[in-house]
């Protein structure tokens, strides 16, 4: 008899930020990145001269857990949410750690987008969701296998759920989500007319 079975799988960590470490108060958080965005004009001058719609902190600020209590817990937080992803992912550390190297906000206004991108020399990215008003975008995220198949027939609507090329991760305020930093992903256009608020992150192995 056949026997088919999936091989090099990609994992993708989702679970709630209370989870781990200390308690958070997410308006907190939404109200800090606000604050921040409207005093950051470093940061507000880069995103107009890129063309980046709304705001990030990424090429601005990299000290917002020094700057906030907020984020300093959110760290703490992180730091265990990584450190449980990893050992899913069964990484040989030789005795070392993955630890924080960046961590920025993204506002994304109605209209706003982020165009599909990786993370290089990272191990672990991720982003945390502050604020997600109805019909705001979910996280696309792409198999990574996409640029080989380049013969490939398009796969049918009804694909099981590992087979679908492209899957769509609708995080709710207060979650979570891990992945490997090689894996492709995007924000599509924010739809909603609220802001959609998230803070990002990589894990670099030290």
């Amino acid at each position: 008899m056949a026997q088919i079975e999936s091989l090099f799988v990609t994992r993708l960590y989702r679970a709630a930020l209370s989870e781990c470490g200390p308690a958070i108060d997410v308006q907190e958080m939404e109200t800090s990145c606000i604050v921040i965005a409207e005093d950051d004009e470093a940061g507000q001058d880069w995103c107009e001269a890129n063309g980046y719609p709304g705001y990030t902190s990424y090429a601005s600020l990299t000290d917002l857990p020094w700057r906030f209590p907020v984020f300093a817990d959110l760290v703490k937080s992180l730091d265990e949410h990584v450190a449980n992803f990893a050992k899913d992912l069964e990484f040989d550390l030789d005795g070392r750690k993955l630890v924080l190297e960046d961590l920025w906000i993204n506002i994304l206004p109605e209209g706003g987008m982020h165009s599909s991108h990786l993370h290089p020399h990272s191990v672990i990215s991720g982003t945390t969701y502050v604020a997600m008003p109805e019909g705001a975008s979910a996280l696309k995220l792409e198999d990574p296998r996409s640029g080989r198949m380049m013969a490939a027939p398009t796969r049918t609507k009804e694909a099981r759920r590992e087979l679908k090329p492209f899957i769509y991760m609708k995080p709710a305020v207060g979650d979570v989500l891990l992945w490997e930093s090689w894996l492709r992903h995007e924000v599509p256009m924010n739809m909603a007319e609220d802001e959609r608020i998230s803070v990002s992150f990589n894990y670099r192995w030290e």
